[in-house]
């Protein structure tokens, strides 16, 4: 019943584009690397939670069917943020550093259809980044190892319509980042992170030749200029970039997230980084009202934009803060005793609306 709940929500999420997810990349002089992302969902709570998960922990990924499918145990203990249920995880952090989190891709990710006659090796897209938190720390691992597992959607009805999916980024603290794209009935494309940035569809190479049409936008003022007899001059900062897309569609995000990370500062250490990104990430918080045409019915949510995280791969810290409360939490890795026996499941916020601009670091020395 879970499957089929979260996959009403998740059509409904993307029939009316609230899922505007936006993830930009950035790093140090000093090799630190930072991964970070909002997650955008306009029709409801997602009710997400920060989920702490031990090693040798066991899964099983259920199928559209309800039946069993692929059942592994965890080699690493991870930390992540669900989706609508405990199990899901939209972005997380393993112990090692490998970060995964998925962005959904509607209209162009198509899985391979699911066998209910081979299920051993198969998983639905909900449960892939819960895989490979759990069982790798290199990019390179996960490259390896995907070929070895189907990924099937969650299907919608008895008709088996499958419901919209995602594409997935995917970083190692070594500095290697890449997005993969699974199209065409189950064809797994690879692409290298080069832009530093993931929103939605598109597909990730569409993306990237389509910042060539924004090659003149360039941080800072425009030299004045006369124009005939007119004495032209910028009316201030920002002029020369005057053109970069505002609205909230993934080719206009894309573009304007990788304008910030280029434009960003050089940055030596990890707490500028971190900083650097929650900045960057405040010009993606989506007001709920802008998602909904005047006579549909607005949500009551205070945001479209339902939580920010940002991950320090390299000093494993997870850090976020939600649409009811801007205060920026953090989870330090290193202080959890991933040995334990069962999953923790904590409410992100207390549910009621905060703002203060602190960092308030949660307790887990005592293990979880």
């Amino acid at each position: 019943m879970k499957i089929k709940i979260l996959s009403m929500l998740v059509a409904s999420c993307v029939a009316y584009s609230a899922s505007a997810c936006t993830g930009i990349s950035l790093s140090t002089t000093e090799h630190d690397y930072i991964q970070a992302r909002t997650i955008e969902w306009g029709q409801n709570d997602l009710n997400s939670k920060l989920i702490i998960s031990p090693r040798n922990h066991a899964y099983v990924s259920t199928m559209p069917d309800q039946k069993k499918g692929l059942k592994w145990n965890s080699k690493y203990g991870f930390v992540g943020i669900s989706v609508s249920d405990d199990r899901f995880i939209a972005d997380g952090v393993n112990e090692e550093g490998l970060t995964a989190g998925l962005f959904y891709f509607k209209n162009y990710g198509s899985l391979e259809k699911y066998d209910p006659n081979d299920t051993k090796r198969t998983i639905t897209d909900m449960d892939f980044n819960r895989w490979m938190l759990s069982q790798f720390k290199t990019v390179a691992e996960v490259e390896q190892a995907i070929n070895k597992i189907k990924i099937v959607p969650v299907y919608i009805d008895a008709k088996g319509t499958p419901s919209p999916t995602a594409h997935w980024r995917v970083a190692d603290k070594q500095g290697n980042n890449i997005v993969i794209e699974i199209m065409n009935n189950g064809e797994v494309n690879v692409h290298k992170n080069t832009a530093k940035v993931l929103t939605n569809a598109p597909d990730y190479q569409w993306q990237v030749t389509n910042l060539n049409n924004y090659i003149h936008l360039v941080p800072g003022a425009s030299q004045g200029q006369k124009i005939n007899d007119v004495n032209a001059f910028s009316f201030g900062v920002g002029s020369s970039f005057l053109g970069l897309p505002g609205d909230i569609t993934p080719p206009s995000r894309f573009v304007r997230a990788a304008f910030y990370v280029n434009s960003a500062p050089i940055m030596k250490t990890e707490k500028q980084a971190v900083s650097q990104a929650f900045h960057i990430l405040n010009n993606f918080d989506i007001p709920i009202g802008s998602e909904f045409s005047a006579k549909e019915h607005i949500p009551d949510l205070p945001s479209a934009t339902q939580w920010t995280s940002v991950i320090d791969q390299t000093n494993g810290a997870f850090f976020y803060k939600t649409m009811r409360d801007s205060t920026i939490k953090k989870v330090d890795l290193t202080k959890i005793d991933f040995n334990e026996k069962e999953e923790v499941k904590r409410p992100l916020d207390s549910g009621r609306f905060h703002v203060i601009d602190v960092i308030d670091v949660i307790d887990v020395t005592g293990g979880l």
